[in-house]
């Protein structure tokens, strides 16, 4: 039998109120741990580049007057 069945069987033996107990516990545990593992910072700058070849081949200010002559209708 694994601890986790060993425990399950002993928290099915608690009261309503200690089982309710035991999860405030448990998720107070799990909480802490949670907020002591850093996450890893990112940078804007990770995206720089990201997607430049759909701009292959095409004249900026030619899309800049495409773009602002579709606003006209």
């Amino acid at each position: 039998m694994s601890k986790y069945q060993e425990v399950l069987l002993q928290a099915q033996s608690l009261t309503p109120k200690e089982q309710i107990r035991l999860i405030e516990d448990l998720s107070s545990l799990i909480s802490q741990q949670v907020t002591m593992t850093p996450k890893p910072k990112h940078s804007i700058l990770e995206l720089r580049g990201l997607g430049k070849e759909i701009w292959n081949g095409v004249d900026a200010q030619e899309y800049i007057n495409q773009e602002r002559d579709s606003w006209n209708g």
